[in-house]
């Protein structure tokens, strides 16, 4: 309820800095811009009840009616959004500024209609501070669908981050810094003491990079990432279980616009120790032999959006996530999953969008043999605003 209201007041008070650009003009000073969503669905399997909106293969049960019943009706308005720009002249340059927030609720959240932050970020010149879309995620693969949670085997995690970018454009190079942090998994030592004492460490930043070329059908992008995750033991008896692991990782993605009606979105992603940075992933780093690694991962995303007409589109495509299980991982601890889509939306007038999708995922066992599936069918319906605020020419 206090984050709640931290989001409001900052709000208002971008709202009320605002007011003294209202007339139209020759530069745009200040923008807010956002969507009301609703969403209402038939799941004919079973997830995890906080995800009940979404497809994520590892939220799927990892056992028969680990989440109770299958065959359930779903209604949410998570996915409805609300963001701000500025734009202000400097003598080094246009300020840009954007704080935007949902109302998804994730972490301790998880399953709430709550207000989330999702951008909190400023740009002047070549560098930018805050939190953003990681230089190592490509948000343009991202399909022209209405599942909220998107295809799981796509690189997707804003993060908080210093960068440098410089050449920016339609062809652009991005460096950051980002804000480390990683996932552990006991798996079958979970339950031994010798482990309570052990302490997460991150000495320095996660490092991380794009590169994207643009052409005339659209671009090729190749990003990286390198992390130190470390890990201490604090008893100081007995065997020492400190131990460190890199992670690192290549993502090279692309749009191609095959034709004037239909776009391609094509990722693949290979890694160690980079889960935390995937749309739908389990532990960074588990234990193999006597010591903690970096878990290898492999994901692809490949989509089609078709244009129709000015009325109605579809996209349809598939991802896929492969864990390289390590031996220490439980018999029932997540190996791989699937995603597949495809729907219709109609576009009435400007700024509305209604749709019925059809939604499809897949989770595999790392031993056990375990394999379970979810099918779903969702309508969805979209209203999207904004206003832009000028500041008057001086002429």
């Amino acid at each position: 309820m206090k984050q709640n209201k931290i989001y409001l007041i900052a709000l208002l008070l971008i709202l009320a800095a605002s007011g003294f650009a209202q007339e139209e003009g020759s530069q745009k000073v200040f923008e807010i811009y956002g969507f009301v969503m609703t969403d209402a669905g038939y799941n004919a399997n079973q997830i995890h009840p906080d995800w009940y909106d979404v497809v994520r293969p590892t939220k799927l049960p990892a056992y028969k009616n680990e989440f109770g019943t299958d065959g359930n009706a779903y209604f949410s308005v998570r996915q409805t959004r609300f963001g701000a720009k500025g734009y202000l002249p400097t003598p080094l340059g246009e300020l840009k500024t954007v704080f935007e927030f949902e109302l998804f609720g994730t972490g301790v959240d998880a399953g709430q209609t709550t207000f989330r932050l999702r951008h909190a970020y400023g740009e002047l010149g070549h560098f930018g501070v805050g939190q953003y879309w990681s230089p190592f995620m490509d948000i343009d693969v991202f399909p022209n669908t209405v599942e909220y949670w998107g295809p799981t085997g796509m690189v997707f995690f804003r993060n908080v981050q210093v960068r440098y970018m410089p050449i920016q454009g339609d062809t652009r190079l991005t460096i950051a810094f980002e804000r480390p942090g990683a996932s552990a998994e006991g798996g079958k030592y979970s339950g031994r003491v010798e482990l309570d004492s052990i302490r997460a460490r991150f000495p320095v930043p996660d490092l991380s990079f794009e590169f994207r070329k643009a052409f005339k059908a659209g671009y090729v992008e190749l990003a990286g990432i390198l992390r130190r995750m470390e890990w201490k033991d604090l008893d100081g008896t007995g065997i020492d279980y400190s131990g460190n692991a890199l992670g690192w990782g290549l993502n090279l993605s692309t749009n191609v616009n095959f034709t004037r009606k239909d776009l391609f979105r094509g990722q693949i992603v290979y890694g160690a120790g980079i889960e935390n940075y995937m749309n739908d992933a389990p532990v960074d780093v588990a234990i193999d032999g006597d010591k903690g690694v970096a878990v290898p991962l492999l994901g692809v995303v490949a989509f089609i959006d078709h244009t129709w007409s000015k009325k109605f589109s579809t996209s349809v495509g598939w991802s896929m996530e492969d864990i390289s299980n390590t031996d220490g991982q439980n018999d029932n601890a997540f190996s791989k999953g699937h995603y597949a889509i495809g729907n219709l939306l109609y576009y009435p007038v400007e700024n509305a969008m209604m749709g019925i999708e059809l939604q499809y995922g897949t989770r595999e066992n790392y031993k056990d043999d375990w394999n379970t599936s979810i099918f779903k069918v969702q309508f969805s319906f979209k209203y999207n605003f904004s206003h832009a605020f000028f500041r008057k020419s001086n002429g």
